[in-house]
């Protein structure tokens, strides 16, 4: 269907990453600040646009984000393997724009120097920044369920999705686990929860809510960014059915007395061994952080095997019970080394300890710990590409493709031609998630208000139309 309505076994989705970016320089004769690294980034689409705001071709949205973090927002997609490629097409638009701003600065500096652009979710001063992903949600699921049958699974889920990160007490398995405080919440600066609230569905309110999980990290690993967007997706369609059938959910038995205990504790305990305590309404008084996976896993599997519409193509949520499966039973044996091709924190894990038992200091432990990291400059990560010591369910042509093409399923193929159309007019214009704006004298306002919608309605084609044809002046 395409009318954004659905039944009660409708599992469709929208999905989408938000990155926000580090950015360091390197061969300045001092000190250079982000927010001037940025600037530099930037330069070529404020020359272009008059903005630092802007949406592309491919329907993402290019921006600068507060505290001089550039972030890519992913154009909506149907399916974890198309927003995957959307977000490696964003890696590949901010390392073009990082090694365009370092040749400008090395002729404007009079030195050869070398932007840096970090996908990770702290730096040095432990500051942090996010990886946010989202998630089409049906209205009718209550918030707290979100808190009791979500929750527990995005705690527990770093044991496969952490990036991994040294600290002054020795390797945590996730990088955000230490900046969370609440579970669900509203707030943004007094305290970061783990799942956002704020209502801006960019959909029909009536029927959908835009879920904003804040817990996960940044990964460099492709195979977990797909896997983390598939798990999830099958974990709230476990939600979804219950609640559309007026049951309370099963998942609710695992809700957690402390999620911000125990986000922390789990960060902490790469064995999953670590044990986590349950509300009292709960079922039993505590469990395992494998053992709280575990539970989901064969939720999971159990609502695959009995419904054939699951809201993805099968062989995806197949493969993400199979990637699971393998993950647990590694980390069960003891074996997390057998992950190192695909799970991010035990990939730089390794890189670590191979430095270790070369006796290097810690200082060339936190250099690596950082280049993983880093998209523009990095080597360690490249070179696990390169060696074949790290697996992607993508090619490079299919990034190239996404970092001009957008989703054809989704209202991004409407916005990502509008723009393409717009970008060799001379007239002016502006779109957002929902809105595409041609300015001039004769001024035309299209909404888009159904992310499923990759159609259009009349007005937009009559939009198109007078794009191809028109002539007329900038305004």
């Amino acid at each position: 269907m395409t009318d954004g309505h659905g039944t009660d076994s409708d599992f469709r989705r929208i999905f989408g990453i938000e990155t926000e970016y580090g950015l360091s320089l390197t061969g300045a004769s001092g000190p250079y600040a982000a927010g001037r690294v940025a600037m530099a980034m930037f330069r070529p689409l404020i020359e272009k646009h008059g903005s630092t705001n802007i949406y592309l071709p491919n329907g993402a949205r290019l921006y600068l984000d507060v505290g001089s973090h550039p972030e890519y927002a992913t154009a909506e997609a149907r399916d974890p393997l198309t927003a995957l490629k959307q977000v490696l097409a964003g890696e590949r638009i901010m390392t073009d724009l990082a090694e365009r701003a370092g040749k400008r600065l090395t002729e404007d500096l009079g030195r050869p120097v070398k932007v840096h652009v970090f996908a990770n979710n702290v730096d040095a001063r432990d500051h942090a920044f996010g990886c946010h992903e989202n998630y089409l949600l049906d209205r009718g699921v209550p918030l707290d369920m979100i808190g009791a049958c979500l929750v527990p699974f995005l705690v527990t889920r770093q044991l496969i999705t952490g990036a991994g990160r040294l600290d002054p007490d020795g390797f945590q398995i996730s990088q955000r686990a230490d900046f969370l405080d609440e579970a669900v919440s509203s707030a943004t600066t007094r305290a970061r929860p783990m799942v956002n609230t704020r209502d801006e569905p960019l959909a029909d309110p009536e029927r959908w809510r835009r879920l904003h999980v804040v817990v996960g990290d940044t990964n460099r690993s492709p195979l977990v960014t797909w896997f983390k967007m598939a798990s999830t997706h099958v974990v709230l369609n476990l939600i979804e059915q219950a609640c559309r059938q007026g049951r309370r959910p099963d998942l609710a038995d695992w809700a957690l007395a402390d999620p911000r205990a125990a986000v922390r504790a789990v960060s902490r305990d790469r064995t999953g061994r670590v044990t986590l305590e349950l509300q009292a309404s709960t079922k039993t008084g505590s469990i395992s952080a494998l053992g709280l996976q575990e539970a989901y896993w064969s939720a999971c599997k159990d609502l695959v095997d009995q419904q054939e519409d699951i809201g993805i193509d099968r062989p995806q949520a197949l493969q993400a019970l199979r990637l699971w499966r393998v993950a647990l039973d590694a980390l069960d044996a003891g074996r997390w080394q057998d992950l190192a091709d695909w799970v991010d924190w035990a990939a730089k894990l390794r890189l670590i300890q191979g430095l270790s038992r070369r006796e290097a200091g810690r200082d060339l432990a936190e250099a690596l710990d950082l280049d993983y990291h880093d998209l523009s400059a990095g080597r360690s990560f490249p070179g696990l590409i390169r060696h074949g010591l790290m697996r992607s369910p993508v090619d490079d042509s299919e990034i190239r493709r996404a970092m001009d093409q957008p989703p054809e399923d989704t209202r991004a193929r409407l916005r990502g031609d509008f723009v393409r159309a717009a970008d060799r007019g001379t007239r002016s214009w502006s779109c957002d998630w929902s809105n595409l704006v041609l300015g001039g004298s004769h001024r035309v306002e299209v909404a888009l208000p159904n992310p499923f919608d990759h159609l259009g309605p009349p007005r937009y084609h009559s939009l198109m139309d007078f794009l191809k044809n028109a002539a007329e002046p900038r305004a």
